[in-house]
């Protein structure tokens, strides 16, 4: 079976996150008021064979653990759609 995996990498709370400050500094210039935080993250999208829900879990998850996150500075979450 195939399946879409939508993947939300965010850096942790924590952390400093350079880029949404920078854009949360100079979207007043848009004449948006009322932003109070700005944070930026990646979507990644990835399609994938397996043969249970279970099994396209454990492949995502380790792809996410092992390559398309730093744990050490970012968060993931993700939802997996059949084909």
């Amino acid at each position: 079976m195939k399946y879409l995996a939508k993947i939300d990498v965010m850096p942790h709370k924590e952390l400093l996150d350079p880029q949404g400050k920078a854009v949360a500094k100079n979207i007043h210039q848009l004449d948006i008021q009322g932003v109070e935080d700005i944070r930026i993250g990646k979507h990644i999208e990835m399609i994938l064979e397996a043969n249970s829900i279970e099994e396209a879990n454990s492949k995502v998850n380790i792809s996410c653990e092992k390559l398309l996150t730093n744990r050490i500075t970012e968060k993931f979450s993700f939802t997996l759609v059949q084909l």
